[in-house]
């Protein structure tokens, strides 16, 4: 993973609400079981942020930004937000919001604004004004399983180990660069095989492979006992059709809630057909979220 210093970053003035004012404030390690706690209250929509958390601590380059709290007069949270390299907001007000994206405007590395579909679409109205240029936007459907399907044909699931690497960076950048349009390849080689090797080094990478041929690849991005958020599902375009998708999809499905509520899925809204594999596979759609890519500021 590439090392990323925390961000410092001034906070925005206070907003007053008819029950006092809301400050924001960055968090320290202090805090971890509160946000924890507070996170936890809606853990399909904050699994990511508690995923990082629960990984590399309310402060770690890790992050790749900064944890901040809004809080109200008595202290107490009305909001958490992630500002860094992937921004993320989790609220109770509209107050809250606007707060956190006056914070977000001074971050001048920012790759892309995640989130729920209304929740983005209000946070992006207080920062457009002064935050970096939207590049592309993407809107995706949150697919979420909380009961397992029985599995009647088993495949060769693993968990990848760090000699799966050179089979697995190739097809992960090019799923990402058919998301966004950047190929962390030639953006970030160095980084960008850093945080895969970490990630597989974490037994967070399944992989099913066919004499060094990877069939099926799945990646748990936050896992926490709440819910596990998984991404960078890939099915070798020469085995789609058979039906691969769904058996390996189902039988990750049954080893993992074994430890977890639920599991969470993003698919983005013109994949028909991986919506119809997370459907087979016993998921339902639970939402919508919205992906706003964003270009880089010129120095």
């Amino acid at each position: 993973m590439l090392a990323v210093s925390p961000l410092t970053i001034t906070p925005p003035p206070v907003i007053t609400l008819r029950g006092g004012p809301l400050r924001v404030e960055p968090l320290a390690r202090k805090h971890e079981a509160e946000v924890l706690a507070f996170l936890a209250e809606r853990p399909i929509h904050t699994v990511i942020m508690a995923g990082l958390i629960r990984d590399n601590g309310l402060v770690s380059p890790l992050n790749r930004g900064s944890f901040y709290a809004c809080r109200n007069t008595r202290g107490h949270l009305e909001g958490v937000a992630l500002v860094g390299h992937v921004t993320m907001v989790e609220t109770r007000n509209d107050a809250g919001l606007e707060l956190f994206a006056a914070l977000a405007q001074d971050c001048q590395h920012a790759h892309v604004i995640l989130g729920e579909q209304e929740k983005v679409e209000r946070f992006w109205e207080f920062y457009a004004p002064a935050g970096q240029q939207m590049r592309l936007a993407c809107r995706e459907l949150l697919f979420e399983q909380r009961w397992p399907l029985e599995v009647h044909e088993s495949v060769d699931l693993r968990l990848a180990t760090i000699d799966d690497i050179e089979q697995i960076l190739p097809v992960h950048a090019q799923m990402a660069f058919e998301e966004c349009g950047i190929d962390p390849m030639e953006r970030d080689p160095i980084g960008f095989r850093q945080r895969t090797a970490r990630r597989i080094e974490q037994g967070r990478v399944w992989v099913w492979l066919d004499q060094e041929r990877l069939i099926f690849k799945a990646d748990i991005v936050s896992d926490t006992p709440e819910a596990i958020y998984l991404e960078g599902i890939y099915v070798n375009r020469d085995e789609r059709g058979k039906g691969f998708g769904v058996r390996s999809i189902s039988q990750l499905g049954r080893i993992l809630l074994s430890r977890t509520q639920l599991l969470c899925v993003l698919v983005n809204e013109q994949n028909l057909a991986a919506q119809a594999c997370y459907r087979s596979a016993g998921y339902k759609l639970r939402g919508y979220y919205d992906t706003n890519y964003l270009k880089q500021r010129s120095h």
